[in-house]
């Protein structure tokens, strides 16, 4: 992998890591999920329409991704204001492969590799540690957990496909429309500016940056060495969220969730 394809991904993962990590530590979390996505369309907005390009192709892709990114937003909110970052974070991004590769085996005839099975059996072990052996948990947390990953899956499926029809960041506009017109409305006007400051303004930067730097590590590396090293955002997130968010993270949790990104990396490679 070229050192700069190399580079431009860490980067990609510290910054996803630090979006959530910053929204993990809000007061109120479903306000400042709704400001930091709105405050990431504007800013990507003038620079989408300065370089826009949409295939007439893109709309139904778009339109998918965007009805899945509303269920992401809403889900993720949720998982946050229940559950621990060092849980939901690293639990979402593990399974979400693993339903991707099973789709991609039982619809689309794809043949698991050794490596594929590896990973599998790796993140299957990985969540269980970061959620606690034998631990009963909330219910209602592993509920939004499973429909994060099923949405993480989901869009992920779509834009695969639908990436090619656009340019990324005109992309990146049409996918996030529908969240930033429909849940706002839903949190309220007056939650949101309690929720505005430079936590939530950074977040934001952060999640464009993550998206951008993950983008331009494409161009100078494979798709399958990038999304290895954007993994490792995994173990950025469990071990700040026990620093920065005063989460109690076992060594239990941290030894799953390196075994997250470790299945991670073999399901890309």
């Amino acid at each position: 992998m070229p050192l700069l394809a190399l580079i431009l991904a860490l980067g990609s993962a510290v910054l996803h890591a630090a979006w959530n990590l910053l929204l993990g530590r809000a007061r109120d979390v479903q306000a400042a999920a709704a400001a930091t996505f709105v405050i990431s369309i504007l800013v990507a907005l003038p620079f989408a329409l300065i370089w826009w390009h949409a295939d007439i192709s893109v709309w139904p892709y778009a339109l998918a991704s965007t009805v899945l990114e509303v269920v992401y937003v809403v889900a993720l909110a949720l998982a946050y204001r229940r559950s621990e970052v060092s849980f939901v974070y690293p639990a979402t991004r593990g399974l979400a492969p693993l339903l991707v590769l099973g789709f991609a085996v039982l619809w689309l005839g794809h043949h698991a590799s050794s490596a594929e099975v590896a990973g599998v059996l790796l993140v299957c072990v990985g969540v269980v540690l970061v959620r606690g052996a034998g631990a009963r948990g909330d219910t209602t947390a592993l509920l939004l957990t499973a429909t994060l990953a099923v949405s993480i899956a989901g869009y992920t499926l779509v834009d695969r496909a639908g990436i090619h029809r656009a340019g990324a960041l005109t992309y990146f506009v049409l996918t996030l429309a529908l969240p930033c017109l429909i849940y706002p409305p839903l949190v309220g006007a007056r939650a949101i500016r309690r929720e505005l400051g430079w936590s939530v303004g950074a977040a934001a930067l952060a999640n464009v940056g993550s998206f951008t730097l993950g983008l331009l590590a494409l161009r100078h590396g494979s798709a399958a060495a990038v999304l290895a090293v954007r993994s490792s955002s995994v173990v950025l997130a469990t071990v700040l969220a026990g620093r920065l968010l005063a989460e109690h993270v076992s060594r239990w949790r941290l030894a799953g969730s390196a075994l997250v990104f470790a299945g991670i990396a073999l399901l890309a490679l």
